[in-house]
């Protein structure tokens, strides 16, 4: 028998949308410096950036490490070049006929098109799971909306 999901709460949803607001501005930023520089110095600035921040709030904070957890599988310590790279694409995209908001549109399909496939796959010890109608219903719409506002967004 499995374990119930909790429902969601509030404070989540508010999380979620603050990061998908943050990580508007991030494209932003990023697209920014790479239209005065390059898209190495684009992934180079915010990633030296927030590497000297994390190192102030680990050295401020000192959090302890629990005694029985054990070391992450290394694909975890992969994140950081999957940000590098996502920082160099989204900044490279954003500079373009589909701006900031094409940018994250598109990018939102495919989280959800890579998230599919990682529930599907049970990948990254994630639980297997199969997605249901209402899964594929999102993605078409997010898709969908994503093609509107790329195509239609500027037309008057």
């Amino acid at each position: 028998m499995s374990n119930p999901v909790p429902a969601p709460r509030l404070l989540y949803f508010t999380a979620a949308f603050g990061a998908g607001s943050l990580l508007s501005l991030m494209v932003l930023f990023n697209g920014t410096l790479a239209a005065y520089g390059s898209l190495l110095f684009a992934s180079w600035v915010p990633h030296l950036t927030g590497t000297v921040l994390a190192i102030v709030i680990l050295l401020t904070l000192r959090p302890r490490r629990v005694g029985g957890i054990s070391r992450p599988p290394v694909w975890a310590y992969l994140g950081g070049v999957v940000g590098g790279v996502t920082v160099m694409l989204t900044s490279a995209t954003m500079n373009t006929a589909l701006a900031l908001s094409g940018t994250i549109a598109l990018g939102l399909a495919g989280q959800m098109l890579f998230s599919l496939f990682a529930d599907i796959r049970g990948l990254f010890g994630l639980p297997q799971r199969m997605p249901k109608a209402r899964d594929y219903l999102a993605l078409a719409l997010i898709i969908a909306g994503s093609l509107v506002l790329i195509f239609l967004g500027g037309a008057a």
